[in-house]
This record gives structure tokens, sequence and C-alpha cells, in this order.
């Protein structure tokens, strides 16, 4: 048979390869969403470095290192001196006869806070420093050393002298400073849509204006100075100041963690620039350490903010030429500042002994006079030692009543010291409470013929242990 002819490669029938397998299409939503968040992942970064540059720009620039020497050595973590300062007079004046900001403005400072942040940005601890602490000012530049009260070096020096002091006092290193104002601090609330506190008992201060009812309420700007600012609340004027100053900013912190605002780049913006728009802050203090902060507040929550107040030993310590102030403990401060510098939690966790009975003030802040309403001789001496024993501030020195008949245990005090009257009761079961109009700061205690022991009382608001640190979400609604 004759072969057939061959036909050519290009005669041939083309050869069908395998189609591949359909994959089913992705819904143009999913696709969208996919793209959009790609997008928003990609800028967000770029969008918060650019943002936070261009508000960089507009802040307030101090020099508080000017010229100083013999510094303390670095320790672990970065520490931040925050002061509030007044500013009252960028204030409309409408807003300022409303939270009762009237008089002029001044050049001091209000609070003072050494703001430590962990080295692995994972804890805050907080230190306030009463504006009356007793302070000496090192001689610098042929001034000689001389004793004040820690809020006048700022009048006397500015962010450069008020550093050296607090660098003096508490041996730490500031790396940086930040200064806010009245105008600032309301401006932060109301960008984060206020802020929500608790309040076991009534707070009213004339002097500032505050008139909050027990429950929770949540304050915008100009209610949150009101609160910050209060400290005719009770007897323990500043002290108690300081405490709600700490609550108000762990309500703070707790706002800005878990409303979303750090993840949002446009939120962030919003709140940074309401923040900056009336801060100084030193020259170091830029674009990168704000997203530092930023980043880390992401991880933050109300439990791993730490606040306490330096410990103090003596109440109305008198100094001439400058009047009472607040003696630091030395020993206890020295221990508070050193776990500062080593980057250690402040916290000690020590469950209270069953026989503590929670009060709203702390005995440290109530000052009592003992007098003996008995013929029985020592008494007096007794309860001033047993009250002394449990914290309260005694005058240590008992006196003997008009009365010796005296049968229930009474405690005399203001109308407006009722909260630590009650708190002093709680240690005094049975005693009788008797208010007597313009006595003042100080608690009468005139002890009868029922006493029998004190009973120990500790601050709701104050964890058993050596600084006397609270956590963020203990001072926090619950």
């Amino acid at each position: 048979m004759p072969t057939p002819p061959r036909r050519s490669p290009a005669a041939r029938p083309p050869q069908r390869r395998p189609r591949p397998p359909v994959r089913p299409k992705k819904p143009r939503w999913a696709m969208r969403a996919a793209t959009t968040l790609s997008v928003v992942v990609l800028a967000s970064a770029g969008i918060g470095h650019a943002v936070i540059s261009s508000l960089d720009a507009d802040i307030a620039r101090v020099d508080p290192f000017k010229d100083m020497k013999n510094r303390p050595r670095a320790g672990h973590g970065m520490n931040v001196l925050l002061v509030g300062t007044d500013g009252r007079d960028k204030i409309t004046e409408d807003e300022r006869h409303k939270y009762h900001l009237g008089g002029a403005p001044c050049h001091c400072t209000d609070t003072i806070m050494i703001v430590h942040i962990s080295e692995d940005r994972e804890r805050a601890s907080v230190v306030s420093l009463p504006r009356d602490s007793y302070a000496e000012v090192p001689g610098v530049q042929g001034r000689p050393a001389h004793p004040i009260k820690l809020n006048a070096a700022y009048a006397e020096g500015g962010p450069n002298l008020t550093v050296q002091t607090v660098e003096s006092m508490t041996h730490v290193k500031i790396d940086h400073y930040m200064e806010v104002d009245f105008t600032s601090f309301m401006k932060t609330v109301d960008v984060l849509g206020g802020v929500r506190i608790c309040t076991a008992e009534p707070l009213k201060d004339s002097y500032t204006g505050l008139d909050l009812p027990a429950g929770s309420h949540t304050l915008m700007g100009g209610q949150a100075l009101q609160y910050v600012r209060s400290r005719h609340v009770d007897g323990a004027s500043d002290l108690g100041r300081m405490k709600r100053q700490q609550r108000f900013l762990a309500a703070l912190i707790d706002q800005a963690t878990s409303s979303g605002v750090l993840l949002n780049p446009l939120k962030f913006r919003d709140v940074t620039q309401a923040v900056l728009g009336s801060v100084r802050a030193d020259k170091g203090f830029g674009t990168d350490e704000l997203l530092d902060l930023g980043r880390a507040m992401r991880s933050f929550s109300p439990s791993s903010s730490e606040f306490t107040t330096v410990p103090i030993g003596q109440m109305g310590y008198v100094v001439k030429g400058i009047g009472s102030t607040l003696k630091w403990d030395e020993p206890k401060a020295a221990k508070l500042f050193e776990a500062l510098r080593d980057d250690k939690p402040l916290t000690v966790h020590r469950a209270p002994r069953a026989s503590a009975v929670k009060v709203d003030v702390a005995p440290q802040q109530i000052q009592v006079q003992v007098e003996n309403g008995t013929a029985t001789a020592g008494l007096g001496k007794r309860v001033d030692a047993a009250l002394a024993a449990t914290g309260f501030r005694t005058t240590h020195q008992p006196v003997s009543a008009a009365d010796h008949a005296v049968r229930r245990t009474v405690i005399a005090y203001d109308p407006r010291w009722d909260r630590s009257a009650k708190s002093l009761a709680a240690a005094l079961p049975g005693s009788e409470l008797r208010a007597v109009q313009g006595q003042g700061p100080l608690l009468k205690v005139i002890a009868g013929s029922d006493f029998k022991q004190v009973t120990r009382v500790r601050a709701a608001d104050v964890q058993q242990g050596e600084f006397g640190v609270v956590t963020g979400d203990e001072v926090g609604c619950s």
C-alpha cells in the first residue's frame, strides 16, 4: 500500500490543552473590603506620621534642661514631668464665669506628676508630687540654695528650675517635660466625648462650683476641670484633690484606649491636636516620641496604669517665711523613686486584713484631738495611741474634757468634714456624731466609758502596700 503523505506541522489540527478548574468569583463587596483594608493599613502609618509631624511644628517649645549639670543617672524606661499650669487668660469670659475661674491668671503650677513609661511600654506609673511639698532649690548660677514650696519653683525659675528641683529631690532623671494648661485639658476631654467618673459620696466645692451627686457622671471639659481643681470638698484638701486627679487620669486612659481613638489616625489627629494646641514641651519631645506613646497606649488598660502620691512624713511642717508645708517621708520616698529608676512596678499585691473596714477617707488624712470624758486615768492616752496606730493623725497630746461623766464616745466635727467624721466613726463603733459649725478640720474625740477598742480602717481606694499604690481599674468605675 502506498504510504499516505505526511502532513506539515502547520496542517496538523491544534491540540487542546486541559482547562484549569473554574474558581468561583469573589463577591465584589469582598474585593472592595479587602482593597479598602489594604489601603487603610498601608496609609495609616503614613497618615499618622504625617499628621503628628505637622502638629509637632505647632508645639510651643521650652528648654527645661538648659545648663543643667550633675544630673541623676539615666534609668530604664521614660520619665515625663507633667506640669499643670493656670492659663485661664485663654478661656472665654463666659466660661471663666461658668466654671468659677475668676481672678487674674497666676504664673504657677497646680499639678506636678512624674509619669514613668516602662521600657517595654506596657506599664505607666504616675507619682503625684504635692504642690505644697517642702523643697530646697539647688544653688545654681550664683543663687544660693534655699527652701520653698515645690510649686514656687516654677514661679521663681520656670520649667528649668522646676526640673532641677524635682531631680534634686527625687534623684530621678527627667527625660521629657510637658506643660498642660486649662485650655488644653478642656479641649482634650471634649474631643474624647467626655470622661466617665464615679463617686460614692456627693462632691460639692463652692470655690470651683463643682456640684456632683453620688453616682456615675460623664464630665465634659469644663466640669472635668472643676473636678480636678476642687480642693475644698473635704478636709483632705490638696491630698484629696490629687487622688481625684489620679482617678480622673485613670478614667481618661480608659476612655482613650477603649474608644478606638488610638487605632483611628484621623481621630488620633483630633485628640493630639487638642492636646498639643496649648501644650509646651522640651525640644526632644517630638514626632517619634508621640508615636511611641501612641503605640504604647494601644496595649494599655486601666490595670496596667498605677497611681500613687509620694509618701508624706509630716503634715503642716511650718517653715519661717514660707508657711505650712508637707514634709516627705524620706526613707519611703527614696524606695519609691528607686523603683522608678529601676523600672520596677510600684504595685504590691497584698490582700488586706479581714479586720480592716473600708472607709471613704484614709485615716492618714484625718486630724484628731482626743479628750478623756471619764474619770478613768490614762483613757485619753490609750485612745490617742490606738487611733495613731491605725493611721489617724492624732495630736499625741490628749486632754481632759469638761465633762467627766461621758458614757457614749462622741465625735465632734465641722459639717464640711463630714466624710472624715464618718471614717473616724467607723474606727469607733457605737460613737455619736455631733456636728459643730466652724470647728475646722481638726476632729475631736471625747472618749466615753463605753470605749473598748479601735477598729482598723483603710480607704476603699488605697491598696495595702509600702507606697499605697492603686491601679487604674481600682479607681475607675466598676
